[in-house]
């Protein structure tokens, strides 16, 4: 199986040394990114700095003439990748014989709510995430998908990866998190992020709901978890229980009609801008109302709109296995497994972690990630990779 590792321009650029020591792992293909969140990064190795600290979102290249005058557009980086980061990353690392594809963070933006709070999502009881741009309204949109075309089809690029692009929820990780303290398992979950901005409570009119009585339940259907009750787990019959069979199909189907429509069009922009054998795939969960980095699909509807998926395997491949069952020949399935260890990444194992990977249907691996991972992990990858 092809394998290829996740890697910041950070890591690369100011480090001779970075590509030849990525290339030597024995990946064929890197995912550079290209437009991503605010992080705070370990770069072990690096010969001028250990700490990388990425203050906002950012497009990590020079931003094209599309955004001018428009309100929603992305921001160039700080000096955390300056100019034309992704590019000078790129470069170096082709040189180094290894393939470089985008990969591209986009409904996952804290500046953007920061700046623009009324594009964020806004829960039942009021309280918007600026992290979590709302899928629904016409101008997000536009930005989203304006950003997947341009950021995604980089010089050189040969495909892209598209993360978060779909609903984002509470989960977040956010600097000094502390939300972790109610069990609000899959169905609470879900109902915390039911989105009410204007455009969704239209929505939901559409689907034959009332937006007041519908948040109204919501609330109603969190209280016993905020008491300390048995958390909202029992996956989608959780979310029916909690909330009522009617209310809880209503929400599915403006949810799941918003987030599919945005997938087909950021797609669409992707291979109207791209060359011809650009491939496009999408970081996914193969349960439809999972929220944040992988989004929730369909797996026959997005593996009939991109080439392919990257699917979170760090707690083994089962989630490969929708997938599989629905996949169409020639379609990619990527198993991403963390090879980092101070991160719940096992590279010791990795061997055996990519055999089961291909025994439950994935043709290719991803590899998280190059430039957080320490010496004796990488240790570990290139062993593992020289042994398949």
């Amino acid at each position: 199986m092809k394998a290829s590792a996740f890697v910041y321009p950070w890591d690369v650029n100011g480090d001779p040394r970075a590509a030849a020591r990525i290339a030597a792992l024995g990946v064929r293909q890197v995912t550079l990114a290209a437009a991503y969140h605010s992080t705070r990064a370990l770069t072990p190795r690096h010969p001028r700095h250990r700490i990388v600290t990425a203050e906002h979102a950012a497009a990590l290249y020079p931003l094209g003439d599309r955004w001018t005058g428009r309100a929603l557009r992305p921001r160039p980086a700080g000096d955390w990748a300056p100019g034309d980061a992704y590019g000078e990353a790129s470069a170096a690392l082709a040189d180094a014989g290894l393939e470089v594809h985008t990969w591209v963070v986009l409904a996952h933006n804290s500046r953007l709510g920061a700046e623009h709070p009324d594009t964020s999502v806004v829960n039942a009881y009021g309280d918007r995430y600026p992290w979590a741009p709302c899928i629904a309204q016409p101008a997000t949109r536009a930005y989203l998908v304006d950003l997947a075309a341009e950021a995604a089809v980089r010089p050189g690029a040969l495909g892209t990866e598209l993360e978060s692009l779909g609903w984002y929820g509470l989960p977040h990780l956010h600097a000094h998190d502390k939300t972790g303290g109610v069990g609000l398992g899959d169905a609470g979950q879900y109902l915390m992020a039911l989105c009410f901005c204007p455009d969704c409570r239209a929505g939901y009119g559409t689907q034959g709901l009332d937006a007041d009585e519908l948040a109204s339940a919501v609330r109603d259907a969190l209280e016993p978890l905020w008491r300390g009750a048995a958390d909202g787990d029992g996956g989608w019959a959780g979310v029916e229980k909690l909330l009522g069979e009617a209310r809880a199909t209503a929400t599915r189907a403006w949810r799941e009609t918003t987030a599919r429509t945005l997938q087909e069009e950021a797609v669409a922009a992707v291979r109207a801008a791209a060359p011809d054998g650009f491939q496009v795939l999408l970081h996914a969960d193969p349960v439809w109302y999972h929220c944040g980095a992988n989004v929730g699909v369909d797996p026959a509807h997005i593996l009939s709109v991109a080439d392919g998926v990257v699917v979170p395997c760090a707690g083994g491949p089962g989630p490969l296995t929708p997938f599989a069952e629905r996949g169409r020949e020639g379609a990619v399935l990527a198993a991403n497994l963390t090879v980092v260890s101070g991160m719940g990444g096992s590279p010791a194992t990795l061997a055996a972690d990519a055999a089961r990977a291909r025994d439950f249907g994935a043709t290719e691996l991803r590899l998280y990630h190059a430039g957080l991972a320490s010496d004796d992990d990488l240790a570990a990858v290139r062993e593992a990779l020289a042994a398949r």
